[in-house]
C-alpha cells in the first residue's frame, strides 16, 4: 500500500491534477503548482459550475445559492465602485460578527482588486480607530455592536452598516448595507486587471506583544492555500477510500457540508471555509454568537455535516457534552484542526464520537504570515505520530534553524523556518517588522521553536513563551500536553515567571475538569513528574473556574494571564 507521501507526489508528478513547477515568485525560484487560477476573481468566476447549489447558510435563516452569490456580490462591487470612488489597492476594511454581509463584502473587494482588511471583531474603541488609522480605508463596513464601540471617537471614514442598528451611535457619513446592496440585476463581476502578487487580504495579528500588525496575503498565496488543502484531502481520500455504503460504510452525499463557527478575520475562518469551500463547491452552514456545542450536534445531524474544524477548546466541550449521544453524528467524514496543540486523548475521544472521519482526522501548522497552512499530519500518520503537526504540504518549505540562521540536522530543536508561496507578502507599512521574519530569499522566520524528525515537523512553543530555569530551557507545550492528559484536567496553561536565582520558574494554570472537586497540586505535580524532567515540574500553582482566555486562532492569551494585557479574548464566542 503507498504512503500518504507517495500519493502526494503521484499527485505533483508531470501531467498529474496537481503536477508542480518551479517559477520565479517575487525574485525567488519556487515551487508552485502549475495549473492555477491568477485571481480570487477568477476563483469566484468559476464557481458558477454550482450555481443551483447552496453555497451559504447562516442560522439566521440565510441560504444563497453559489449563482445567487455571484449576482449579489457583482451588484456589491458596482455599488463600491459608483459610490465610494473603491479602485485597485484600495481598502475596504470589514469590523463585523460573521455574517453573509461580511463574506460578501470580502468578495466584492477582491473582485475589484482592492485589499479586503479584516478587522478583529472583539477589538476595543482604541484598536478600532488603530487599525483605521493603519489601514486607512476607503470605507468601513461594521455591524452595530462594533460600531457602538466607536461612541464619542471620529472614525474618519464613510461607513456601511451592516445592520439597522440598536440605538447606539450613528455617524454623519453612513449608508445601510441593503441599500448598498440593492440587486441592480444583469451586473457582470469587475474586470480591472489583477495580478497573482498583488494584495488582496489585510489580517491583522493577534497582538500579545505590542500593537497588532497587518498581514498582507496575495491573490497567489490564498489560492496556494486551497490547492494545497484540496490535494491533501484528494490524498487522503486514494489513501484510505471510504467503504461503499452497501458493506457498512458511510452514505456520501453529492455535495459536501462543511460546519464554520471560526471567525472571518481569522485565516481559517476566511481562506479555509469561505475561499476553499467555493472552490470545491462545497455548501458552508455558520454557527453565530457563543459557542454552544448542542447547537453544534443538532446542525450537524438536521444539515447533514460531512466536515467540521473545530478551534481551539471547541472540540473537548463538544466530545464532553452529556448529549453528544443523542445525536446522528455519522454524515461526518471529514475533521481537522489548528491553532493549537490537540492532547492525544481528546484526538481518541474525536475518533470515537466521529468513528467516519477517523482516517481524515488532522492536526495542522501555520500562521496568518503563511496565509495558514504550513504542514499537515492526518489519518494514519497523527495516530502514529500524535504530538506531531506532520510534514510540509506540497510547494512548502521547511527548515529548523539555529539563531544564527544555520540550518539545523534532523532531530535537534531550534526556529521553524517556512518557504513558498503561501508566505505573505509583508507587515502593511511595517518594513521594519517585515525585515524582522522575512529575509532576503523569503524565508519567514515564524518565531516558533520545533524540530524535524524523519520529514515529521513537532511544535514545541513560542519562542517568547521559552522558560529559562538555572539555564535549562523550559517548553511550555510539552507541560500543558501533559497536564491536559489528567482527568481531572480540563485545559491548563503553562507560563515562566520571574525568579531570583533561577532567572525563572514555572507556573501552570489549571482549569479543572469538576471545579467541584479539584485536583490537588501534588497529584498533579506526580502526574507530569513521571514523563518530565525534574526541572519541567511546575512549582507555582493556580486553579482556576474561569476558562482560559484565547484569541482568534484559538490560542490561549498567556500576557492576559500573567496580567500583562486587561482585553482578553475567548475565541468561540460572539461570531
Amino acid at each position: 500500500m503507498p504512503t500518504l507521501e507517495e500519493i502526494e507526489a503521484q499527485l505533483s508528478a508531470p501531467g498529474a491534477p496537481f503536477e508542480t513547477a518551479e517559477e520565479d515568485v517575487l525574485g525567488e525560484r519556487l515551487v508552485v503548482f502549475k495549473d492555477r487560477r491568477k485571481s480570487l476573481r477568477e476563483v469566484l468566476a468559476a464557481s458558477e459550475a454550482f450555481a443551483d447549489k447552496e453555497y451559504l447558510v447562516f442560522d439566521s435563516g440565510t441560504r444563497i445559492t453559489f449563482g445567487r452569490h455571484i449576482e449579489l456580490v457583482a451588484s456589491l462591487a458596482r455599488s463600491l465602485q459608483d459610490r465610494y470612488g473603491i479602485e485597485k489597492g484600495d481598502r475596504v476594511a470589514i469590523l463585523a460578527a460573521n455574517s453573509p454581509e461580511w463574506i460578501l463584502t470580502f468578495w466584492a473587494a477582491v473582485s475589484l482588486g482592492a485589499i479586503a482588511v479584516g478587522m478583529n471583531a472583539w477589538w476595543a474603541g482604541d484598536e478600532i480607530r488603530y487599525a483605521l488609522g493603519d489601514a486607512e480605508p476607503r470605507v468601513l463596513v461594521a455591524d452595530s455592536k462594533r460600531l457602538g464601540r466607536l461612541a464619542g471617537l471620529d472614525p474618519g471614514v464613510p461607513i456601511v452598516r451592516i445592520d439597522g442598528g440598536d440605538g447606539g451611535p450613528t455617524f454623519g457619513d453612513e449608508t445601510a448595507f441593503g441599500d448598498l446592496a440593492a440587486d441592480t440585476g444583469g451586473v457582470t463581476l469587475p474586470d480591472v486587471p489583477i495580478a497573482e502578487d498583488d494584495p488582496a487580504v489585510i489580517l491583522y495579528t493577534s497582538g500579545t506583544t505590542g500593537r497588532a500588525k497587518g498581514v498582507v496575503n496575495s491573490h497567489r498565496n490564498i489560492i496556494a492555500l486551497t490547492a494545497v488543502q484540496i490535494s491533501h484531502g484528494l490524498s487522503l481520500f486514494l489513501l484510505a477510500p471510504p467503504k461503499p455504503p452497501e458493506e457498512g460504510g458511510p452514505e456520501v452525499p453529492a455535495q459536501r457540508v462543511q460546519l464554520v463557527g471560526n471567525p472571518l478575520f481569522h485565516v481559517s475562518g476566511l481562506y479555509t471555509h469561505v475561499v476553499t469551500m467555493l472552490v470545491t463547491g462545497t455548501k458552508t452552514v455558520w454557527t453565530t454568537g457563543r459557542y454552544d456545542p448542542e447547537t453544534v450536534l443538532r446542525l450537524i445531524e438536521t444539515e447533514r455535516v460531512t466536515g467540521w474544524s473545530p478551534m481551539g477548546s471547541m472540540a473537548p466541550r463538544l466530545v464532553e457534552h452529556p448529549a453528544v449521544g443523542d445525536y446522528d453524528l455519522s454524515s461526518v467524514l471529514t475533521m481537522g484542526s489548528g491553532g493549537s496543540p490537540m492532547p492525544e486523548h481528546v484526538q481518541r475521544r474525536l475518533r470515537e464520537v466521529f468513528p467516519n472521519a477517523a482516517a481524515s482526522l488532522g492536526v495542522g501548522y501555520g500562521q496568518t504570515e503563511c496565509t495558514a497552512l504550513a504542514t499537515l499530519c492526518s489519518g494514519k500518520d497523527l495516530e502514529a505520530h500524535p504530538r506531531s503537526v506532520g510534514r510540509p504540504l506540497p510547494t512548502v518549505e521547511v527548515e529548523i534553524r539555529d539563531p544564527a540562521g544555520n540550518v539545523l540536522p534532523d532531530g535537534e530543536e531550534g526556529e521553524i523556518c517556512i518557504r513558498g508561496p503561501l508566505v505573505m507578502l509583508e507587515y502593511w507599512r511595517n518594513p521594519e517588522a517585515t525585515a524582522d521574519v522575512l529575509d532576503a530569499h523569503r524565508w519567514l522566520r515564524t518565531g516558533d521553536i520545533g524540530r524535524l524528525e524523519h520529514g515529521f515537523l513537532t511544535v514545541n512553543t513560542r519562542a517568547r513563551d521559552l522558560i529559562l530555569r538555572a539555564g535549562e530551557n523550559v517548553y511550555p507545550a510539552e507541560i500543558e500536553l501533559r497536564l491536559a492528559a489528567h482527568p481531572d484536567v480540563h485545559e491548563a496553561a503553562v507560563v515562566g515567571v520571574d525568579h531570583p536565582t533561577l532567572g525563572q520558574e514555572v507556573k501552570a494554570i489549571v482549569v479543572p475538569a469538576d471545579a467541584a472537586a479539584p485536583p490537588d497540586h501534588d497529584t498533579l505535580a506526580t502526574w507530569v513528574g513521571e514523563t518530565l524532567a525534574y526541572y519541567k515540574v511546575p512549582s507555582l500553582w493556580e486553579l482556576r473556574t474561569e476558562r482560559l482566555p484565547r484569541n482568534a486562532a484559538g490560542k490561549v492569551q498567556k500576557p492576559v494571564l500573567l496580567g500583562e494585557d486587561a482585553n482578553p479574548f475567548v475565541a468561540e464566542d460572539d461570531l
